[in-house]
């Protein structure tokens, strides 16, 4: 199994109501920490290879931070809410280390 392959199967093994970060993932893959620079492609190719159901709105960076842009925000606004996840006015989840999903 490729780096790429290993990165899709970890973001898609993220629980509704948690969240994990860029670098765990790609530690978790096999990879040093500067290949959590590479994740966000690798999902968005896979997306667009046909794999529709992977959970972006799950993956944050380290400090606990939510990346939203206007395209996306009303639809991951939602599935924060749904799944119990809360963020404050700066767009950090509130409880980060409780809802943070570890791969160990």
């Amino acid at each position: 199994m490729t780096f790429s392959e290993r990165v899709v199967r970890l973001a898609l093994m993220v629980p509704p109501g948690k969240v994990t970060t860029y670098g765990r993932i790609a530690i978790a893959a096999g990879g040093g920490a500067m290949a959590s620079q590479s994740v966000t492609a690798i999902l968005g190719k896979a997306y667009l290879a046909g794999q529709r159901d992977i959970p972006f709105h799950r993956i944050v960076y380290a400090d606990g931070r939510v990346w939203i842009d206007d395209a996306h925000r009303a639809k991951r606004l939602k599935l924060y809410k749904e799944e119990g996840i809360v963020l404050d006015a700066k767009g950090f989840i509130v409880d980060f280390r409780d809802k943070l999903f570890e791969f160990i």
